[in-house]
C-alpha cells in the first residue's frame, strides 16, 4: 500500500479506505462535516461505514482524533457529535479521552444561549494508545514546591499523601485547549481559505506530536485544504490524505508542493 503514502486521494473516503491493509494506520486527525452546516458541493458521508474502515484501518495502539461539532436546528443541537462517538465505540474504539478545543472568537452571537466557543476532540484508540508524548508548556504556578495533598479512598474517606517531587516549571496542559482560529490565525496560507471550513494548523500539530512518532503513517479522510498532510509532513510523519473534492484536493497539493 505503499503507493498510498505521501499521496492526495480523491474519492470517495470510505471506497478509498477498502483498499488501504488492516492495521496500516498510526494515527487520524480529521474533522468531519459538522451535520449540513456547509454545504461541501453537496457531497455526504456514512458515519457507520467510516468508523468501521477506520478500525480496520488502525494499528493496535492507534489513535484517531475526531473533532466535531453540531449544528442548532429550530434551537436546539443535533447531537451529531454524541452519536457518532458512540457509533465508534460501537465499533470496537476506546473512548480514551474527551476533549474541548477552545476557539478564541465567536461567529454570530446567540441571543437564546451562552456565546458557543468550543468543539469536541474525541480522541478514540484501538486498544490502549502505543504512543503518548503529552505536551507539557502550561505554567506551574506552585513550581519549585513540593506536590502534597490527601486522596479520596472509595469508602469515601480523606487519606494523607507523603510529599512528592518538586512542581516542576511546566505542567502538562489539559485537556482544553485554547486555538487561535479566524483569517491568517488559522494559517498563513491565504489559499487555504478558498475552502469553506479551514482547519487550524496548530491544533492538527499538537494531536500529531501527542499521538504519533517520527515516520509515522497519519490519515486524514476528510482531507479538506490539506492542513493535517500539511503539519504531517513539516513534522516528520508520513501522510495519506482523502477528499472527495478535487477542487478541494488542489488546495491541498499546492499547499504541500513548497514543503521540503
Amino acid at each position: 500500500m505503499t503507493k498510498f503514502i505521501n499521496e492526495i486521494l480523491t474519492g470517495d473516503n470510505v471506497e478509498i479506505l477498502r483498499l488501504i491493509d488492516d492495521n496500516f494506520v498510526d494515527l487520524t486527525v480529521t474533522s468531519p462535516p459538522y451535520d449540513d452546516l456547509r454545504a461541501y458541493n453537496g457531497y455526504t458521508w456514512d458515519p457507520e461505514l467510516l468508523a468501521n474502515e477506520l478500525y480496520r484501518v488502525t494499528k493496535d495502539g492507534g489513535v484517531v482524533v475526531w473533532i466535531v461539532g453540531d449544528r442548532t436546528v429550530k434551537g436546539s443541537e443535533t447531537g451529531s457529535s454524541f452519536k457518532q462517538a458512540l457509533t465508534f465505540m460501537d465499533t470496537g474504539f476506546r473512548l480514551h479521552d474527551t476533549m474541548i478545543y477552545m476557539k478564541d472568537s465567536i461567529s454570530f452571537p446567540e441571543t437564546t444561549r451562552y456565546y458557543q466557543i468550543f468543539e469536541y476532540m474525541f480522541i478514540f484508540s484501538k486498544g490502549s494508545p502505543k504512543t503518548v508524548n503529552l505536551i507539557s508548556d502550561r505554567k506551574n504556578k506552585w513550581v519549585g514546591h513540593r506536590i502534597r495533598g490527601r486522596e479520596r479512598q472509595v469508602d469515601g474517606s480523606l487519606a494523607g499523601r507523603r510529599k512528592g517531587n518538586p512542581v516542576k516549571e511546566f505542567g502538562v496542559r489539559y485537556n482544553i485547549w485554547q486555538v487561535s482560529t479566524g483569517y491568517m490565525k488559522s494559517s498563513k496560507d491565504v489559499i487555504a481559505y478558498d475552502h469553506p471550513a479551514i482547519f487550524p494548523e496548530s491544533l492538527a500539530e499538537d494531536h500529531i506530536l501527542s499521538w504519533s512518532d517520527p515516520g509515522g503513517i497519519v490519515l486524514d479522510p476528510f482531507g479538506g485544504s490539506g492542513t493535517t498532510a500539511k503539519m504531517a509532513k513539516i513534522n516528520g510523519r508520513q501522510f495519506i490524505h482523502t477528499d472527495i473534492s478535487e477542487e478541494y484536493n488542489e488546495i491541498a497539493r499546492r499547499r504541500l508542493e513548497d514543503i521540503a
